[in-house]
């Protein structure tokens, strides 16, 4: 495929938005908000003929243009990616992961991803996950931080694939919502499918074969309808704390996909607020493992703004 020239005429309906999160909606081509950002330092998007940022707010009948150069093959090629280690031997590790980090490549992240991490940073990873996941055994979303399991041996692999299929494995997040009329405590049994009109959404709103079960309370209230919540995971579906607490007009802050404008806006932080806090599995060799990951600077620093008052808004 070759360069592509897209070209959108901004609605009254968008104005107002920045032009990364704009962009980030359309399909084609499809990219995300942090692949949006490489395209503009890039210089391949332009706004009534000049580059700008990707603050930049869409007035009405601005012209945005994006020549569209598609973007390399996937390759797990060792890169020095910055990620803290919360666990690490022989057979498995637990890693950090940070903001804006897809976990593995594909073709629309070729590099510059987790994985290429992991093979700069360990001597061997599991085979079992295929030629683009080496010692993938789940993933955390993008903009979704803290604890990840990672598989050096197949053995390992195998092991802990186990215990998230049986849903054996302890999955604890710290989210925060607007959720001014969410119940104190709850769970969401719903099921799990692809949304029939969003094409990046799952929706719990239709028969499904699979389900998705989130277990949450309520951990603190601000003065700004916003929540910190606990999620225990029961299963492990793709979006399903985003999805659930969407759903139950509860929406995660900061989130694009699920938020809508009013949240995914929100001013206290710039990512969907979602923090995996604890992981905890059955090592191969039979001890419990259990890692817990601090909260990241953005996230504390939002919590800590909601304590102090300000509004997210």
């Amino acid at each position: 495929m070759g360069l592509s020239t897209y070209r959108f005429t901004i609605t009254d309906e968008d104005a107002g938005r920045r032009l990364d999160r704009f962009l980030a909606g359309c399909d084609p081509p499809g990219e995300s908000r942090s692949q949006v950002k490489k395209f503009l330092n890039q210089g391949q998007i332009s706004v009534n003929g000049e580059q700008v940022k990707a603050g930049h707010r869409l007035r009405p009948g601005d012209q945005v243009v994006w020549r569209h150069d598609p973007p390399k093959e996937p390759t797990t090629a060792p890169e020095p990616i910055d990620f803290g280690v919360l666990y690490d031997d022989e057979e498995m590790a637990i890693i950090d992961k940070p903001a804006d980090l897809v976990v593995h490549p594909a073709p629309g992240h070729p590099d510059h991803t987790l994985v290429n991490g992991l093979t700069h940073r360990f001597d061997r990873l599991s085979s079992l996950g295929g030629e683009l996941r080496p010692g993938i055994v789940h993933r955390l979303d993008r903009d979704t931080t803290g604890a990840l399991a990672i598989a050096k041996s197949d053995r390992a692999h195998r092991y802990l694939s186990d215990q998230f299929r049986e849903h054996s494995a302890e999955r604890v997040y710290h989210a925060i919502v607007h959720g001014p009329g969410l119940d104190e405590s709850g769970t969401f049994d719903t099921g799990h499918s692809r949304h029939p009109h969003h094409r990046v959404r799952f929706t719990g709103r239709r028969d499904a074969e699979r389900h998705a079960i989130t277990h949450y309370r309520v951990i603190e209230r601000f003065e700004t309808d916003a929540c910190l919540v606990e999620c225990r995971l029961e299963t492990g579906r793709t979006h399903q704390i985003r999805m659930h607490f969407f759903e139950a007009n509860a929406p995660v802050l900061g989130d694009d996909v699920y938020g809508g404008r009013s949240t995914s806006s929100a001013s206290i932080i710039d990512r969907q607020a979602l923090h995996a806090l604890i992981l905890g599995v059955e090592h191969p060799d039979g001890q419990r493992i259990r890692c817990e990951s601090p909260y990241p600077a953005d996230f504390r620093a939002a919590v800590d703004a909601l304590r102090a008052g300000r509004d997210w808004r």
